[in-house]
Parts: structure tokens; sequence; C-alpha cells
């Protein structure tokens, strides 16, 4: 699997969050100066103190994935053997049997990746998530014991690459 295809899907995400957390910035800050007549705007200050409290979060939003992006940009994972930062990691449930695909990845927690060909579906999990830490290290055959939202489920790493 072309790794550089995984970041390149990863990097077009963040720059589209980015972009419409910009908007939610620009739309917030429109709304507040021209929402609302003078006598409006003195009569509820609170809407505009939340209106710029959106623009901020928004921006910080924008940051945060304009950032990742960043980081991304001379992220060249290659083959591993290894479960580390990079690596295309396929667990197995030891218990129920289903499986679950993810990329291992400096930032975009929560993204989902697109497989070759539109094949399949990985997620971005990054080392500091419960997952990440728990397969760091690991190699394929290995079982890992993962408490997420206070389940603990055991999982087998089924491939490592």
């Amino acid at each position: 699997m072309n790794k550089q295809e995984l970041i390149d899907q990863l990097v077009r995400q963040l720059e589209t969050s980015a972009r419409a957390a910009l908007s939610a910035r620009d739309a917030a800050a429109m709304e507040a100066r021209e929402g609302a007549t003078p006598d409006e705007k003195r009569e509820d200050a609170r809407a505009a103190h939340q209106l710029a409290g959106l623009g901020r979060v928004s921006q910080q939003r924008a940051q945060q994935a304009l950032a990742e992006v960043d980081a991304l940009a001379t992220f060249k994972p290659g083959p591993l053997k290894v479960a580390s930062v990079g690596a295309i990691v396929e667990i197995e449930d030891c218990e129920s049997g289903e499986g679950r695909t993810f990329f291992l990845a400096p930032v975009g927690a929560g993204v989902t990746l697109t497989g070759p060909g539109g094949d399949g579906h990985l997620s971005v999990v990054t080392p500091s998530s419960p997952i990440g830490k728990a397969v760091l290290g690991r190699r394929e055959g290995e079982s890992v014991d993962v408490t997420v939202e206070g389940d603990c489920r055991e999982w087998q790493i089924t491939y490592v690459g």
C-alpha cells in the first residue's frame, strides 16, 4: 500500500478542515459586525461575546489543522515490521473476530482514509491514543489489551507494514 497516498489524503482532509474553520470564523465575525443594529448589540452583549468566542475557537481549529499539515510535509514512512509511527496496522478483536485497520500517524487522529482503489477504510490513530500506545513497538502475531471508554478489549495484531 502506498503510504504517500494516505498522507496526501490526510493532508487534503486537514486542509479542508482548516478552510471550514476559517469560513466559520469569518461568518461569526461578519455576524458580530453586521448581524444586528447598534442598539440590538448593546442590548445583547452576550450574543456578541458568544460570536467572538466561536470565532476564536474556529481560528484555533484552523491553526491546529494547518500545523498538522506542516508536520506531515516531511513525514515519509517506509515499510515497517514493528508498529511505529508510519505503520499500517491491522488488528482483530480476540472475542468477536472483528477486524480494524489503521494508519499510525503523527497527527490527524480520528480521520478516516480510503484504501487504495477505494478498497476499505483506515482510521488515523496517533501514538498518544490508547490504541496507539498499546501497539507501539509490537509485531504481527502479538496481542494487546486496550481500554477504550472503560471497556477492556484484547486485540491480536494481524499485520504491520
